[in-house]
């Protein structure tokens, strides 16, 4: 015995928001994404369906990095998708390429940088800072 549809559409009781097959694929789009001085980032998931995490890709320039080496309070998680990134940890490097994850925990020293000749795509998932 199969399922049977009821609607197209299915509500979310919480936030009474409509979600359709329209809304709830998030297929790449270059004009939706935001500039920045190396590349580009593209959020592809609310904030609110990661219980306060943020999904966006980001894209490097060949041989630039997005910022210098920094800390702060969350844990950041990175995953390599296209190119040749070089990851900092508390003063160490390593360099890798796609398929390749790089977790940086709460307060530590932490970048990556583009040290390949294409662009450099990865998706990032970082929790916001709680208050």
């Amino acid at each position: 015995m199969g399922l049977k549809a009821q609607s197209k559409d299915t509500v979310n009781q919480a936030s009474e928001k409509v979600f359709n097959i329209q809304n709830c694929v998030n297929e790449f789009d270059r004009e939706g994404a935001v500039d920045t001085k190396v590349g580009y980032q593209y959020w592809f998931v609310d904030k609110e369906f990661l219980d306060g995490r943020t999904l966006k890709m980001s894209v490097v320039d060949p041989h630039q990095a997005t910022h210098a080496p920094h800390s702060h309070n969350e844990d950041e998680f990175f995953f390599v998708l296209e190119g040749t990134a070089e990851f900092y940890l508390n003063g160490e490097t390593k360099v890798a390429g796609p398929l390749t994850s790089f977790y940086c925990p709460p307060n530590s020293e932490h970048g990556i940088k583009n040290v390949g000749d294409t662009e450099l795509k990865y998706l990032v998932i970082k929790k916001y800072e709680t208050k």
